[in-house]
């Protein structure tokens, strides 16, 4: 009986710890979601403070590598952000913005083809997201391909997000 007892203590030791893991990496995550303002971070540095106190806690969480690839993003660090969101797409390989912000990433540095592959994939896993359509419709226009490039922005349009539409329509870029 003792040793069951003793078991059964130990084990209930070892959840209790891993619940207040979770539980703080929780309240890390926490702090760094009261940082995003719906379109980046306010305080990226702060951020990517906050997601590393997480990764401690929890360092298999595919969505924290890809939150701290964002606020690399942010910091204009894009280098950082795809060994973020590459860490993430390891852990996750169908975690679909993982590939969408490194698509965003390479599209910065100019490396526009890594951009695209990294889009096409987006479109692969999640042929619904809009926002994936005005960036890889981006990076054609960028490139001078119109055909592709409008055809991209005007799907983004059907799918609800007229906005680089517009745009380009008004640079006379797509009709």
């Amino acid at each position: 009986m003792r040793k069951l007892t003793a078991f059964i203590f130990i084990v209930a030791i070892l959840i209790c710890a891993c619940s207040d893991r979770n539980q703080s990496a929780a309240q890390w995550l926490k702090k760094e979601q009261a940082l995003w303002d719906g379109q980046k971070y306010t305080d990226p540095q702060k951020a990517i403070e906050y997601l590393d106190k997480a990764l401690k806690i929890q360092s298999d969480n595919y969505e924290i590598y890809n939150k701290k690839g964002t606020a690399y993003y942010n910091l204009g660090q894009y280098q950082k952000t795809i060994e973020m969101t590459s860490e993430s797409i390891r852990l996750k390989p169908n975690y679909f913005l993982a590939y969408n912000n490194r698509g965003n990433a390479h599209a910065h540095m100019s490396q526009f083809q890594k951009a695209v592959e990294n889009y096409d994939q987006v479109i692969r896993l999640k042929p619904d997201f809009v926002e994936v359509y005005n960036n890889r419709g981006t990076v054609y226009l960028l490139q001078g391909d119109r055909e592709r490039g409008c055809r991209d922005v005007k799907k983004a349009c059907e799918l609800g997000n007229c906005r680089v539409a517009e745009e380009a329509k008004s640079k006379g870029l797509c009709p």
